[in-house]
């Protein structure tokens, strides 16, 4: 067939040129070169339908989130779902990033990505809430691991309430956690014992910070300044750090909240016996001196250290039990006994920090029931605890005075200006300017 024969055909066929030479590639490659290279694209003729060329798409990548349960590892679940051991060793192996991947938490979810094929391609998994740990396979077949960090936003929230019943019950109904409540407790422990003072009525005020990822709350942060109202008595104290880089909680006015020695070993805890020179003893059934204070708690509740010092004694002690006695200076020392155990690296010859836990409330030793007996000696001689007061810790230096008065009374204006406003009236967060303080 000469070429003036093909052009007639072509420009004959009611199924338009391309078809045509399709039709004709088999027969003579090289006329399908010459017809394709002079021919100008086929546009439809009225009424013609002409079919769609067929899209091509790589192939999609399936996802499966898959929730940790109890005793599963990464070996296990993926050898489960056909992968083989060998690639859970690349993945380990491939960076330090990919090591969270060998202690899964049960009840967190990992996300897998397979080919087609069924070849791993990727993993995803989220350590903590504020780290993302990634690892893909490579165009060489190898993995790589990286760790995404996530962005944390801080917002300041403000909240108040009142006494009816017990202050973590208030707490709950102004909608602050537990965390904000007891840092409350530690903020005004040196001048209120709240296992003995706190009453009906009693108000607080707080302003805190609020730890936000991908705009959901992971936790609490520092409370920055609050109020507590006790029996019509205000305190107050804000959050400092110093120019030395000491935080710590003072009054507005500049004076440290902190004291040589915390009102209470237990928060929240209730006195359920005093001093006394001459008690009736709940096991022996004789009057026998109470040389201290006991409080009645939950068993395994922490017991803290009331002020800094050496531990003289960490051991079993008689009808004390299991008991810590502390050493503060040359003439001064507490005693912590009827533990159920010790904490971490508690043991004699160590040294605490106050407000450090040194133990947990039991009944160990002569005990009817699970309680903390505390002690104070003076020179070896017994005090009664409660009455024990001791002078505050140093002001804020005068070289810092200014700057510190200017925060001081930033926080105390922001406390006093969303106080009793409805809007604000249970927990709010403040502008967003408020949370750079």
């Amino acid at each position: 067939m000469s070429l003036k024969s093909w052009r007639e055909a072509l420009k004959a066929s009611p199924y338009g040129p391309a078809t045509f030479v399709l039709a004709g590639a088999v027969a003579t490659s090289a006329w399908l070169f010459v017809a394709v290279a002079a021919m100008p694209p086929s546009q439809p003729q009225a009424g013609q339908t002409v079919a769609a060329a067929p899209v091509v798409t790589a192939p999609k990548t399936l996802w499966e989130a898959i929730k940790v349960r109890g005793g599963d590892t990464l070996a296990r679940i993926l050898t489960s779902r056909g992968h083989a051991s060998l690639t859970v060793h690349q993945i380990v192996e491939s960076g330090p990033a990919a090591r969270a991947l060998t202690s899964i938490r049960a009840g967190a979810t990992l996300n897998v990505a397979t080919d087609p094929q069924g070849e791993l391609r990727e993993i995803s998994y989220s350590p903590d809430p504020y780290r993302v740990v990634s690892v893909r396979r490579t165009d060489d077949g190898a993995f790589e691991s990286t760790v995404i960090e996530k962005p944390i936003i801080t917002v300041t929230r403000f909240a108040e309430g009142m006494v009816e019943d017990s202050l973590f019950a208030a707490g709950k109904r102004a909608g602050v956690s537990d965390t904000v409540i007891l840092e409350m407790a530690d903020a005004f422990g040196y001048d209120i014992d709240f296992a003995l003072e706190v009453q009906q009525g009693d108000t607080f005020r707080v302003l805190y910070e609020e730890i936000l990822v991908d705009g959901v709350r992971v936790r609490d942060g520092q409370v920055l300044a609050t109020e507590f109202v006790n029996n019509g008595n205000s305190y107050q104290a804000v959050y400092y750090t110093t120019s030395d880089g000491h935080s710590g909680y003072y009054t507005p006015d500049g004076l440290a909240m902190h004291r040589a020695f915390l009102r209470s070993p237990v928060d929240f805890a209730r006195i359920s016996s005093r001093f006394s020179r001459a008690r009736l003893h709940p096991v022996l059934h004789t009057m026998r001196a109470h040389k201290g204070v006991d409080y009645a708690a939950a068993r395994g509740t922490p017991v803290k250290a009331t002020a800094d010092g050496s531990i003289e004694y960490a051991g079993n002690k008689g009808g004390y039990g299991r008991v810590v006695i502390l050493r503060h200076g040359n003439q001064q020392s507490t005693l912590y006994a009827h533990l159920d155990h010790f904490a971490k690296n508690v043991r004699s010859g160590g040294r605490v920090k106050q407000g450090q836990v040194i133990g947990y409330v039991g009944s160990s030793g002569l005990a009817s029931g699970p309680h903390l007996h505390y002690e104070f000696r003076v020179s070896g001689a017994h005090v009664d605890p409660l009455k024990i007061k001791t002078a505050q810790a140093k002001p804020i230096a005068a070289t810092e005075k200014a700057a510190f008065l200017a925060t001081a009374g930033r926080l105390v204006a922001m406390l006093d200006s969303y106080s009793g406003r409805t809007a604000v009236a249970q927990n709010s967060v403040l502008p967003a300017h408020s949370a750079d303080l």
